[in-house]
């Protein structure tokens, strides 16, 4: 007799950790860039770096957050929607449902016979929780909370916006522009490269793409920056 020793294999999808890796990446991602370039912009043109990251730092934050939280909170009004109205289709036409779950499980592979009998014993079971998972498409998985996503947002956003304003705090503003340039490319290769290993990706891969973004935006307000110190002089 076998044993299953669940050890040996267990049993984690690299896809379970979308919604909150999704929030995590775009925030701190967007908070590496956008400060990064908001601190050389106001640099380039002379003007007040750390005044201008700090408010980066919150007005970003904030709008993530909110974001995040308007976003989830539409997509869980929307399913709440399909679920009060698949569950009045049940109430009214469950023949019909039934049918329409049989059809399902027949266009995964399943016999005529077969998928009705699978169809009738989850039915029988929980109806509404059979149909929200295989019509509607809603597992637990991936029901996000809206707080949570916010909340995640804002961190993931302030964790990577912090690392070019601490760097324009402790540089000198003749070595300014480089330094945060290069100390940003380093940070979103590293991101880059630890989103795709979750995300069961290449790393080396992850590592390149995320940064050519990054120095296309810095060299972009580098040079905006630049064109208004001239001026403005």
């Amino acid at each position: 007799m076998h044993i299953r020793d669940d050890n040996q294999h267990p049993n984690i999808h690299l896809s379970q950790r979308a919604p909150w890796l999704r929030a995590a990446v775009l925030g701190a991602n967007d908070g590496l860039i956008s400060t990064a370039s908001l601190v050389i912009g106001v640099a380039a043109a002379g003007g007040d770096v750390l005044l201008a990251g700090t408010a980066g730092i919150i007005a970003g934050a904030m709008s993530m957050a909110a974001g995040e939280y308007v976003s989830v909170s539409s997509q869980r009004d929307a399913e709440q929607a399909d679920i009060a109205l698949e569950d009045q289709h049940l109430k009214n036409y469950p023949e019909y449902e039934m049918n329409e779950l049989s059809d399902i499980y027949q266009q995964r592979g399943l016999d005529a016979d077969l998928a009705r009998k699978v169809a009738k014993q989850l039915m029988d079971q929980d109806a509404l929780k059979a149909h929200i998972r295989d019509e509607l498409g809603i597992t637990n998985q991936q029901k996000i909370h809206p707080v949570i996503a916010a909340l995640t947002s804002f961190a993931a956003f302030f964790t990577g916006a912090i690392w070019p304003l601490a760097t324009a705090w402790f540089v000198a503003n003749g070595q300014m522009l480089p330094i945060i340039a290069g100390c940003t490319v380093i940070m979103l290769s590293v991101l880059g490269a630890v989103a795709a290993k979750l995300g069961g990706a290449s790393m080396l891969k992850g590592a390149i793409r995320v940064p050519i973004w990054g120095a296309l935006a810095m060299l972009a307000t580098g040079w905006i920056g630049r064109i208004f110190s001239m001026l403005l002089t």
